[in-house]
């Protein structure tokens, strides 16, 4: 039986890894980063958020061109990413599906114990493991050793630094500027 609620209500907690709790009404569409009563910033994201809060939209098309998924989310995406980030650190990220709560404007949640920078470098150095491992299982030995060379010089704070001042987080779309 549904439970009665007020209408409009965006009803339900979110029980934080940190402990406290948030109303998921709270948390919409163009927030990335809430400051909590804990005393520490927690990075948002929602399944509405695109990729290219994190990458470039040539990297997420090619990540998109590579990667098969096998679940009913689709071509690789959000979710994809946060399932990485989620399994890579499962006491730092707590997940609520809302797909039945038609009043908050998405279907899938995530918030973590990282501010919303940190979970940026995060996301960015689980996507270079895996191209890393993607390219170790390619028949071209050149390959890999360009790769190698080119992550040398590759530095994941001054890119995330240099990305996130191009970008516009203001909207939920997280667009060029």
């Amino acid at each position: 039986m549904a439970e009665p609620r007020v209408p409009g209500e965006s009803g339900g907690d979110v029980q934080l890894p940190c402990g406290e709790s948030v109303r998921v009404g709270d948390l919409d569409m163009g927030l990335r980063e809430f400051d909590c009563a804990c005393g520490d910033a927690h990075a948002v994201v929602l399944d509405v958020h695109p990729p290219s809060r994190f990458f470039p939209e040539f990297l997420v098309e090619i990540l998109r061109e590579t990667i098969e998924t096998e679940d009913d989310l689709g071509e690789f995406g959000t979710p994809h990413l946060m399932g990485i980030v989620m399994e890579e650190f499962p006491e730092s990220v707590v997940s609520e599906d809302l797909s039945e709560n038609g009043s908050v404007g998405y279907s899938l949640l995530w918030v973590t114990d990282f501010d919303s920078r940190r979970l940026h470098e995060v996301a960015v150095e689980l996507v270079v493991e895996l191209m890393e491992h993607a390219v170790s299982h390619a028949e071209d030995d050149g390959a890999m050793t360009a790769f190698e060379e080119q992550m040398l010089d590759f530095d994941v704070a001054e890119f995330v630094e240099q990305y996130r001042e191009r970008r516009d987080f203001d909207d939920e779309h997280d667009t060029a500027v």
